[in-house]
């Protein structure tokens, strides 16, 4: 079993965001929370893309992404990492996508 802490509730709290009228998490967050890349998350959702539809899960539009970075309190080297819009998971998108994952921490998230 992995050593680490799950995040605390308090840092878990610090990255949900009110986007579209919902509480989301975004995927580079839950991919930190799940102990995998940013990268491996999107490909995972991508070949389960039947599962997530829009109201689990949605991709930030240009504007919400602008409007998102520009009210984020974050360092530099944080935006650097999002050339991308990310996307954008409600408590039913999280679910699920624990439940596709693969890593012990999405394992025991789900449980």
């Amino acid at each position: 079993m992995d050593d680490q802490p799950l995040l605390s509730e308090e840092t878990i709290s610090d990255k949900i965001y009110f986007i579209r009228g919902q509480k989301v998490m975004l995927d580079r967050d839950l991919a930190l929370l799940y102990g995998i890349e940013t990268k491996v998350l999107k490909q995972s959702v991508k070949r389960n893309i039947s599962r997530f539809p829009e109201d689990f899960m949605f991709e930030l539009t240009k504007s919400e992404f602008e409007n998102w970075r520009s009210q984020i309190v974050t360092s530099n080297s944080d935006k650097m990492g999002l050339r991308y819009a990310p996307m954008a998971f409600t408590e039913h998108g999280i679910l699920m996508l624990s439940s596709i994952l693969k890593s012990d921490k999405a394992i025991q998230t789900n449980i």
